[in-house]
Parts: C-alpha cells; sequence; structure tokens
C-alpha cells in the first residue's frame, strides 16, 4: 500500500498537486497556491500601487475623469446633503462603489484632492493581484504564474485607474477571485467535499452580490457563474443531496442583489427599470449626446463590427502599439487549449466581458472610441480592461503549453521561452507608459475644457460668503463645488426634491447666490422668474456651457 502510494506521489508530486500532460520534470507542479505564496505577490502590490497613487497625485491625475467626480460627489451626498440616505446612491450608477468610498470622502481633503477614491481602488488592486496570481497558480508553474502576474499587475492602464474614483479596480478584484472561487467549488464537488463546498458556495454567493452591485455585466457574470456551479453539483450523484443547503443559499444570494436593485428603483424612482430607461440611462445620455441627423457610433446595430472594436479597445488597454494582436491570438490559443484538454473550464468565467460588451456596443447604447478606429477619438476605452485577466491568464497559458512542447525537440529554445517572457512584460509596461497609456491619455483629452470650466467656478464660488445657501445643479459639475471646498448640504439642487422645486420657484427667495449654467433647470427657472436676481458675472470656456452667476436681493 506505501508503495502504491509513492507511486501516486511520483505521478502527480504531493497531495492536491497535478503535472499536466507533457510537463517537463524539471518544472514545478501545478497546483494551488499557499498562503505563504501569496504574501509577497500581495506585498510587492502594495509597492507598485503606492509608486503610482505618488505619481498620478503629484501630476494631479485622480480627477481626470468626470466619471470619477461623480463617483465621489455621490458618494459624499449619502450624508452630505440637505436630504441624506439611500436615495442619494442614484437609480444608474450601481452602488457598491459609493457606498465604500462613504468612510474616507467624508474628510473634505480627501475629497477635494481625489484620496476618498484612490483608498478603496489601491485596496482593491491589491486583492486582486494577490487573487490573479492565486487563480494563475491553479492552471501554470510558479513562472509562468508569475509572469502572467506582473503582466496583469505592471499594466499602466490599470495602475492608473487603481489610484481614482472609477469602478473597475473593484470590479476586476471581484472578477478574479469569484472566478477563482468558482474553480474551487468544481474541485470540491468534483472531491465531494462537501462542508467545505457549502461554505465556499456562501462565500461565492456574496461575490455575486458584490459584482452585481458594482457594474452591469456582473449581473450576466453572477448568471454565468450560477450555472457553471449548478450543473455540477446537478451532475454529481454524491452530493446532490448534501450539498442541497449551500446550493440554495447561493442561488437565493445569486438572485438578491439584481431584485433588490428592481425593488430600489421601483421605490425611489417608480419605475423598477429606471437604470434602462429613465432619464440618466445609457440610451438616454446617447440620444441627448448625439447631434440631430448625426450617424449613429461605430458597432451600432453590427454585432461583428462591436466585436472588433470591443477587442481592439482591449489590445490597446492590455498592450503597447501593435504588439496587442499577439497577446489577443495567444489568448484565444490558450483557451482553445484548455477547451480541448478540459483543463480548468471554470477559468472560461473571464471571457464573460466580451459578449456582455458586444452586446452592449451592438443593442444597448454604449459607444466606445479609441484612436486606430473611426471616429479616431477617446471615449470609454477603459471599458477594454476587463479582458485584461482573460489576456493575461490564457496567453501565458498559450506560452507554457509552448515551452512544454518545444521541451520534447528543443529543448534549448524551451528554457529561453520564460526569460524572454519576463522580458517583454517588463518592456511592454515601459513602452505603454512611454506613450501615455490609452486609458490616461483619454483621461487627460477629455477633461481639458471640463477642468479648466471648474476651476474657473471653483474661484467664484470660494467669493461666497461662507454658509450660505446656493441654487445650483449639482449633476454635471459637482467638480465646482469639490474644488471649492463647499458642503453639498450649502447647496440647493435636485439631490433633495422639495427643497429644490421650491427654489426653482423663487429662485431669489430661497438662495443667496444662483449658478445657472446653459441648458440646465436653475437656467429655465431664472428664466421664468428673474425678479431679485443681480447678475454678477458669466463664465465661458471652450467646450462649455456658460455659467451665469447671480445674486439674491430678497434674501
Amino acid at each position: 500500500m506505501n508503495t502504491r502510494a509513492s507511486r501516486r506521489r511520483g505521478r502527480t508530486g504531493a497531495v492536491g498537486e497535478r503535472r499536466p500532460e507533457g510537463l517537463s520534470p524539471i518544472d514545478t507542479v501545478v497546483r494551488p497556491a499557499r498562503r505563504e505564496e501569496l504574501m509577497p505577490v500581495a506585498l510587492a502590490a502594495v509597492a507598485f500601487a503606492l509608486v503610482a497613487l505618488l505619481v498620478c497625485i503629484s501630476r494631479g491625475y485622480l480627477l481626470l475623469y468626470g466619471d470619477a467626480v461623480a463617483h465621489l460627489g455621490i458618494a459624499r451626498r449619502i450624508l452630505d446633503t440637505r436630504n441624506p440616505g439611500l436615495i442619494q446612491l442614484g437609480g444608474v450608477w450601481l452602488p457598491l462603489p459609493h457606498l465604500l468610498m462613504v468612510p474616507f470622502v467624508q474628510k473634505m481633503q480627501w475629497w477635494q484632492n481625489g484620496l476618498a477614491g484612490a483608498w478603496p481602488s489601491l485596496i482593491c488592486y491589491v486583492l486582486s493581484v494577490a487573487g490573479f496570481y492565486r487563480l494563475s497558480r491553479r492552471m501554470m508553474a510558479p513562472q509562468w504564474a508569475l509572469a502572467a502576474t506582473a503582466f496583469y499587475g505592471l499594466n499602466p492602464n490599470l495602475l492608473y485607474l487603481s489610484t481614482t474614483a472609477m469602478t473597475e479596480p473593484l470590479f476586476l478584484a471581484i472578477l478574479i477571485w469569484a472566478t477563482g472561487l468558482t474553480m474551487d467549488c468544481v474541485d470540491d464537488i468534483r472531491a465531494t467535499r462537501t462542508k467545505r463546498l457549502n461554505r465556499r458556495l456562501i462565500v461565492l454567493g456574496l461575490l455575486i452580490v458584490a459584482a452585481v452591485f458594482t457594474r452591469y455585466d456582473g449581473w450576466i457574470f453572477g448568471a454565468a457563474i450560477w450555472c457553471v456551479v449548478a450543473w455540477h453539483v446537478l451532475r454529481s450523484q454524491a452530493l446532490r443531496h448534501q450539498a442541497l443547503p449551500g446550493f440554495a443559499a447561493f442561488t437565493v444570494l445569486a438572485l438578491a442583489g439584481p431584485i433588490a436593485w428592481l425593488v430600489y428603483n421601483q421605490h425611489f424612482f417608480h419605475d423598477p427599470l429606471d437604470f434602462m430607461r429613465g432619464p440618466y440611462s445609457a440610451s438616454a445620455i446617447e440620444r441627448r449626446t448625439s447631434p440631430p441627423g448625426s450617424h449613429h457610433y461605430p458597432g451600432w446595430h453590427d454585432p461583428v463590427g462591436a466585436a472588433v472594436l470591443y477587442l481592439r479597445a482591449s489590445q490597446l488597454d492590455a498592450a503597447a502599439w501593435e504588439s496587442g494582436f499577439v497577446v489577443a491570438v495567444l489568448a484565444i490559443t490558450g483557451l482553445v487549449f484548455a477547451i480541448r484538454r478540459k483543463f480548468e473550464l471554470a477559468s472560461a468565467l473571464l471571457w464573460v466581458p466580451l459578449p456582455f460588451y458586444i452586446y452592449s456596443i451592438a443593442f444597448g447604447s454604449v459607444p466606445i472610441f479609441i484612436p486606430p478606429l473611426p471616429p479616431h477619438s477617446y471615449y470609454n476605452s477603459r471599458y477594454g480592461m476587463e479582458m485584461l485577466p482573460a489576456f493575461a491568464v490564457f496567453g501565458f497559458v498559450a506560452l507554457a503549453w509552448l515551452q512544454q512542447w518545444w521541451m520534447r525537440s528543443r529543448p534549448l529554445a524551451a528554457r529561453l521561452v520564460a526569460p524572454i517572457a519576463v522580458l517583454l512584460v517588463a518592456g511592454n509596461a515601459i513602452a505603454m507608459m512611454y506613450r501615455v497609456p490609452l486609458v490616461l491619455k483619454e483621461a487627460m483629452v477629455n477633461s481639458t475644457t471640463r477642468v479648466a470650466f471648474e476651476a474657473a467656478l471653483a474661484r467664484e464660488l470660494r467669493s461666497f460668503p461662507q454658509g450660505v445657501p446656493i441654487l445650483m445643479y449639482n449633476s454635471d459639475h459637482v467638480g465646482a463645488l469639490q474644488q471649492a471646498g463647499i458642503p453639498l448640504r450649502q447647496t440647493l439642487s435636485e439631490s433633495d426634491y422639495d427643497s429644490w422645486k421650491a427654489a426653482l420657484a423663487a429662485p431669489a427667495v430661497h438662495a443667496a447666490y444662483v449658478v445657472a449654467i446653459d441648458g440646465d433647470p436653475v437656467t429655465s427657472a431664472v428664466k421664468e422668474h428673474p425678479q431679485g436676481l443681480t447678475e454678477l458675472t458669466v463664465l465661458c470656456t471652450t467646450g462649455q456651457a456658460c455659467a451665469r452667476v447671480y445674486r439674491s436681493d430678497r434674501f
């Protein structure tokens, strides 16, 4: 019996480890990462995150994205407004990112400089890098897992987003950990480890809730996870009944997120689908921002064109210049290899963003503009970042397979594959930073006129007496209040329905100062009720609507 056990260990390595077919004896076996392996990876991620933060905050990059400013404004108004509460979360952007920022954004200085959004994103970056190594280690030997993790973690676009209030770092962390935990659950089902499976299903259900409350692609991702787990549980004769409690709780959690968001929209906005068809939905924004008579954006009602556009954006987000084509080809090759050999098929969950965004571009009013393709502009290029984990994992799976294949016929070339890959990873990161990463470039280009306008408006706001009520529409340019350091509760805005409607009916009576930006509801109110208002100044910048500032003679 001892001899049989020793032979089994000789074929697979230590208990719980496995050696893929064709793996050379000089390579370490593929197995789940141990905790002591994750600590150095996490510490390295902390170091890179802090360096990225120092660089970005010193150059004023944290608040370039208008969406980042808006996310911070939503998080701030949950407590700092005339009508605090959950209604301030709004009905379109999902709530988890804002809730995570609430403890940080109440500090005025962190709200103003953007650190309130940077801290949660940096934590998510570190978690995603550690989780990525953990996932990669299940599929590759250590040197390849480290190389893949370096490709992921050193991506300049990811490092930049990890210093902002954007939602990508949080969603990537959830995407990676949920995929890895799904792979663990599949292993538990095959090994009939009922207790461990039930515990992991609860955690996996909570991760689905987090994904659902972070981004709408999380809804499709959560449904895909449920299908994978349900398929394996129902096929297992030994576990079908024992795993029922855990699977039932997992199912309830998977359904709880979408149902809760529909109920929230119905309760506060009287339409469960307000996030899809309301005034701030993607379709409504696309209708407002498209010039009359203009052609629809590239990929509209064209799934093939949408696929080409999204994959091209993903390539530019992942790699420098035209090397993204090589990365994409390697990733698809690695996916095909994994499917043909039925190797960790649950890892294919990393590809869920691809069909989601193809559909969203083609039929969901979600445009993406990148410089190489018409209209040769910058918009939503960061959406391609969600393919970075899939490109990194499966691209290096393909390289590891290539090394194994060459080991039989070209051993010297096989030994050079890994060192060359590591050099290319470092070169890719340096080259992307040299030409300014696409996501950062988009933020720079699109923020030029907005930042100048909000800075000028903030200077005007600072001249007001402290604490006086200000009538202002906050949804578009809350960044001016942010820069001026004015608490949101000091404003009469759309965040409080009653005081807002009363102020619009009589601006001079309810506010000491009125800020009307062309095209917003305050401008219409001033035109209808100009009595008692004295115009102080008009602020205009290129590419932005003009702002007119009034003082009330009656307040």
